[in-house]
């Protein structure tokens, strides 16, 4: 098999795991990591052990296009501020450059549709990266679903209990902004850090695709001095009238695994979609844990390069989740919570509120959102699509 060439675009932050991963594959010699974009090149010091070429560190240059070019690259992982993923993808796609693409895919659905669209027409490959996506527990789930293992579908829940330092939103210029120089950034708990869950919980529920998702209801809100979400719900009904509710916050009182549940009517799916680890409870049987595998979604696509095999995340299988950045768009602006609703941890310079941990478990419990289970600081904001 031929070793594949890789450039990768936006290699600190982030970026610095799809370098870890592509040293990984290149020791493995499927790939070779042949150029890295950046505004300030990278240092030796910053390249992980074993990603210089014979001859050298890779090619770098901020211009993305002539570094395409200059390579001779078949793949860019594009791992760069949100508002920048359509051109960068375009880009890529007019030298028909095969393209995995870092989520969320793009900060609105016109940008996404112009990204999915031309991707399309140029007849490269393109594969968003949905990691949780990748897991073997995916499908596993989706068998016990089929079979009856918890009865007939309820519904889905989601729960992300995480913590962010202030030092977060310091992080990129467009952290935690809804909107910067007037383009569209929407970088929110549901639709970044926590947008796996979103995304799983909507693939478990077998409502991926755009026309899968018939109502949007949100209530967005902030501890942080931001312009975005840190606190946030969302609701879906599918086009097959089942509910999926997400519920996330970044300042939780005692960050933990986030989870989906899969609700029947005997009995409930746990899936913590960071560890691969499934739990599955049900009537008259005692629960049974199950730990599965995932299959790299870069390493997926460049065995779809070389062997045809088929990608697990194409941008279509994405478009629900867009359909929800989209609806938390167009909502109003996150409401900024009550000062008597969060206090700052000093020792860990982040905002915590209080009891927050509680509503994040009842949302994806009951499928309800904030207001519904008495957080009176709640907004309720509705759109159906």
């Amino acid at each position: 098999m031929s070793t594949v060439d890789i450039v990768l675009a936006g290699a600190r932050g982030h970026g610095r795991w799809h370098l870890e991963n592509i040293r990984r594959l290149q020791d493995k010699g499927i790939v070779r990591l042949a150029g890295i974009c950046e505004l300030t090149p990278l240092t030796a010091d910053e390249l992980p052990e074993g990603l210089a070429r014979p001859e050298g560190m890779p090619e770098q240059s901020a211009d993305f296009g002539a570094l395409l070019d200059s390579t001779g690259a078949r793949i860019a992982v594009i791992c760069t501020p949100i508002p920048t993923h359509t051109d960068l993808a375009l880009t890529a796609a007019s030298r028909g450059v095969h393209i995995l693409l870092e989520k969320p895919p793009a900060p609105s659905y016109a940008e996404f549709r112009r990204m999915a669209d031309g991707v399309a027409a140029a007849g490269v490959a393109c594969q968003v990266g949905f990691q949780s996506l990748g897991s073997h527990a995916v499908p596993a789930i989706r068998e016990l679903v089929e079979e009856g293992a918890i009865g007939d579908l309820i519904g889905i829940g989601g729960a992300g209990a995480w913590a962010r330092a202030e030092s977060y939103y310091r992080r990129a210029p467009w952290a935690g902004k809804r909107r910067m120089n007037g383009v569209d950034v929407i970088d929110g708990v549901l639709t970044n850090p926590l947008a796996h869950a979103v995304a799983t919980a909507l693939a478990l529920g077998d409502a991926s695709r755009a026309e899968d998702v018939t109502r949007i209801e949100t209530e967005l809100l902030r501890a942080n001095d931001i312009e975005s979400d840190d606190t946030s719900c969302v609701r879906v009904t599918t086009a097959t009238g089942l509910t999926v509710t997400v519920a996330a916050t970044l300042c939780a009182e005692d960050p933990d695994e986030p989870y989906i549940v899969v609700h029947g009517d005997r009995g409930r799916i746990t899936y913590w979609y960071k560890q691969d680890r499934v739990l599955l409870q049900r009537a008259d049987h005692g629960p049974e844990e199950y730990q599965y595998g995932s299959t790299d979604l870069l390493e997926n696509l460049v065995d779809h390069l070389t062997d045809g095999a088929d990608l697990l995340v194409v941008p279509d299988l994405t478009g629900a989740f867009m359909k929800v950045v989209e609806a938390i768009r167009l909502a109003p602006d996150p409401a900024p919570l009550p000062d008597t609703a969060w206090h700052l941890l000093r020792d860990e310079e982040r905002r915590v509120v209080p009891g927050i941990d509680g509503l994040v478990a009842a949302a994806a419990d009951s499928l309800a959102l904030y207001s519904e289970l008495g957080a009176g600081w709640s907004n309720p904001h509705e759109v159906s699509t």
